[in-house]
């Protein structure tokens, strides 16, 4: 069974490493999004426009990715939903997350979601760095080895 990448497409910072690590071993990658992007012309990348609607990108994913993908988004309810299917996730700024981290993510989440409804915290998102995207491609070639090693 051939490993392919499922990406969530539509704020994913790291789609040009993500394909450029993919034509490196060969590997078929899923750009799944709920509108049609510019991407490159390339017979392993695959473009997937989903409806409009909450999670039918999330739904898309989950439906078709297997324990020998991987999936890479930001989307820790999607995260663990991959998880629980076996497949290995990465977050656009390298943090995999395993099924022994999913539940603490899910938890600070949650927290974080009530501490700024009621007004307690304000977040910001930190800006995307250079360390992140090295940190990206480390850990998606480290999730590529480590499939290969178990298949």
């Amino acid at each position: 069974m051939t490993t392919e990448i499922y990406v969530d497409g539509d704020a994913c910072p790291v789609k040009p490493e993500v394909y450029r690590v993919a034509e490196r071993h060969g590997l078929i990658v899923h750009l799944v999004s709920n509108s049609g992007m510019r991407i490159e012309r390339n017979p392993l990348i695959r473009q997937v426009v989903v409806p409009e609607g909450p999670d039918a990108a999330d739904d898309w994913i989950v439906e078709h990715i297997t324990a020998n993908d991987i999936a890479v988004t930001a989307d820790i309810p999607l995260a663990d939903r991959c998880l629980k299917k076996h497949a290995q996730v990465i977050g656009p700024t390298g943090k995999a997350f395993t099924q022994a981290s999913i539940g603490m993510a899910l938890a600070m989440r949650d927290l974080m979601s009530d501490l700024r409804e009621s007004g307690d915290v304000k977040t910001y998102n930190k800006a995307f760095s250079k360390n992140d995207r090295s940190a990206f491609l480390q850990a998606l070639e480290h999730a590529i080895q480590d499939i290969r090693r178990r298949v």
